[in-house]
């Protein structure tokens, strides 16, 4: 059957979360900055004791209704068939939301997770495509996503997509002992 994507509204969000996003880890960027940075970032990536990261643990997508107005943001289902298979949740235009800027010219790929049994294979591509294209048809002229270096997946996903580095913040999860070790990475992608 042909994937489709649709757009829903928050109230269908427990259909939305319904769909994993916890992965394994196995490596790691660990990120190196001779000279105190002044001689640049080395990424090295390096093997670990795997483990499953689980984002929803911090907060599932039903808990964002209670965090921000979500009234300009798109939740995206990936359907194969009626089954839902992936989803992408853009946010836009949004008091409160530090990760947009300030910026009305900038939405950020909230979130996005694709099922077990349907990764690489291409629906995390046509969801990210999607997003983009609803953020172009907002004026955006750039979208922006946040992930970790222990997502070395993500990270090569992104860039292979045509997003930018952006932003390298170490310290961003300080106050989260349960992430405190992980480093924050901003990725871009012009439109």
């Amino acid at each position: 059957m042909p994937l489709k994507i649709i757009e829903i509204p928050s109230s269908r969000l427990a259909e939305y979360e319904s769909i994993p996003i916890s992965f394994e880890v196995r490596t790691i960027f660990d990120l190196e900055l001779p000279e105190g940075g002044l001689g640049g970032i080395h990424f090295h990536e390096r093997p670990v004791p795997p483990y499953i990261k689980d984002y929803d643990a911090l907060g599932p997508p039903s808990s964002w209704l209670a965090e921000f107005d979500v009234t300009n943001w798109a939740f995206f289902l990936a359907q194969e068939g009626q089954l839902p298979v992936g989803a992408a949740a853009v946010a836009w235009n949004t008091g409160g939301v530090n990760m947009l800027e300030g910026r009305s010219d900038l939405s950020v790929l909230w979130d996005i997770r694709v099922a077990p049994a349907y990764r690489h294979k291409g629906v995390g591509k046509k969801l990210f495509e999607h997003s983009a294209a609803w953020s172009k048809a907002r004026g955006c002229a750039q979208v922006k996503i946040e992930t970790q270096n222990i997502n070395v997946n993500a990270c090569r996903f992104y860039a292979a997509l045509g997003a930018w580095l952006g932003d390298i913040r170490r310290f961003a999860y300080r106050h989260e002992p349960s992430v405190a070790h992980e480093v924050q990475l901003n990725w871009y992608l012009e439109l």
